[in-house]
């Protein structure tokens, strides 16, 4: 079997950082390397249906092994990562035998893992962590969750004593730009539920994610000479501030946790006469997802009004919902999980997702889809890091899920 180090550390070479706001699908043609680079590693262990679509997305099955009719379910993971920090030129960095303190990434630059803010960290004191080189990120989210599911898959086909029935593997291109499943074909999968693996501690099981949306803020100003701008001059950058002032000051992401929600400006960029605004907006209550829309309303109604008629436009889009309105019908995948993850000896880890998964989305088109967590941390920053042992009792923990889903529908 594969090592898991050399594994992972053989997809995290493959630079597949997606693009937002692309055109075509995948965002960026690279996703698509990978991606055949998986097809072939999968026929190369046995799966023979493996393949990669026009859209690059990776689907295989790995085929009962009982006499039994088993419920048909996958697993799922994402290849791209995220275009918050660089994807390219990753220089892994292997720390054997953690002893609990700091971890100079970069000595050059100054650039420190430290437990005293990622905390942790301390989990993992005498194991094995995968660090960065602190100029990128590590491509742990979402690289650790397909290590894991290729490595149960190699398992199973070296294991055949151990019961299964049919599982549905796929990995899926710009998770991280939000579109990873935009042509997920979910009756050509043929899975009737699946589970992502997509990043957190081993042992999370997560179906209780944000419910969450765009805003795009534009503002037009009226720019003047500034020495003879009394009475005439709109200066679109300070009615951009005055926007963001008026919002709920702890609402801030900066300033909330667990069932909470937020506006975050992600970006923002103009001048005197022009000014854009990012936001996303998130809340696990839908309600107060609805509230936060209709304040971002008000204010630009009430600047219109202080100010003139378009001077601010509010576009706002739904990006996905809490999959939990799904789940909750479907409760028995979840708790299969439990009792599967608690049999190899991790412990169960449930609580709000503060962020989405392709799962969210999977399970509003038909698919119920809860996460379960890949043993990496600190995900989209130079900050990123994996345990090798947390990847290695992945295995253990969806070859235990295979097993007991098996097990449950047993004559």
């Amino acid at each position: 079997m594969t090592p898991v180090l050399d594994r992972f550390l053989k997809y995290v070479s493959f630079d597949t950082e997606s693009a937002p706001g692309m055109d075509c699908f995948p965002s960026t043609a690279k996703q698509k390397v990978l991606a055949q680079y998986l097809v072939e590693e999968l026929k190369g262990i046995g799966i023979a249906d493996a393949a990669m679509d026009e859209f690059g997305y990776v689907t295989g099955t790995l085929p009962s092994n009982v006499d039994f009719d088993v419920p048909v379910f996958g697993f799922i993971s994402h290849m791209d990562t995220s275009p918050d920090m660089p994807g390219n030129n990753i220089k892994p960095q292997l720390v054997k035998n953690y002893d609990g303190g700091d971890v100079v990434l970069n000595q050059e630059l100054g650039i420190v893992l430290s437990p005293k803010n990622f905390p942790k960290m301390l989990m993992y004191k005498g194991k094995d962590l995968i660090t960065t080189d602190g100029t990128t990120l590590l491509g742990a989210d979402n690289k650790a969750g397909i290590t894991a599911i290729i490595g149960m898959v190699e398992y199973l086909l070296e294991h055949p004593e151990i019961k299964h029935g049919t599982i549905k593997i796929g990995f899926t291109p710009d998770e991280e730009v939000g579109t990873g499943v935009d042509h997920f074909d979910i009756k050509k999968f043929g899975a009737q539920f699946a589970y992502t693996v997509d990043g957190g501690t081993i042992g999370s099981l997560e179906y209780d994610n944000f419910n969450a949306s765009s805003a795009k803020v534009h503002i037009n100003g009226q720019s003047v000479h500034p020495g003879s701008a009394k009475g005439k001059m709109v200066s679109a950058v300070l009615v951009a501030m005055e926007f963001q002032g008026m919002l709920p000051v702890f609402e801030n992401p900066a300033y909330t946790e667990g069932h909470e929600g937020f506006n975050h400006l992600n970006s923002m960029k103009g001048n005197v006469e022009k000014a854009d605004m990012s936001y996303i907006l998130r809340d696990h209550d839908s309600a107060k997802l609805e509230k936060k829309k209709e304040t971002f309303r008000k204010i630009a109604a009430y600047l219109n009004d202080k100010y003139g008629e378009d001077t601010v436009t509010v576009t706002i889009a739904d990006s996905y919902r809490n999959m939990k309105e799904q789940i909750l019908d479907n409760m028995y995948i979840v708790d299969a999980a439990k009792e599967a993850i608690e049999r190899v000896g991790v412990k169960v880890i449930t609580g709000p997702v503060r962020g989405g998964t392709d799962g969210a989305r999977l399970s509003f088109m038909g698919l119920p889809c809860p996460n379960l967590g890949a043993g990496s941390h600190s995900a989209h920053g130079k900050y990123e890091y994996v345990c090798v042992q947390a990847m290695e009792k992945n295995i253990e923990v969806l070859t235990s899920i295979a097993t007991r889903i098996c097990e449950i529908h047993a004559k």
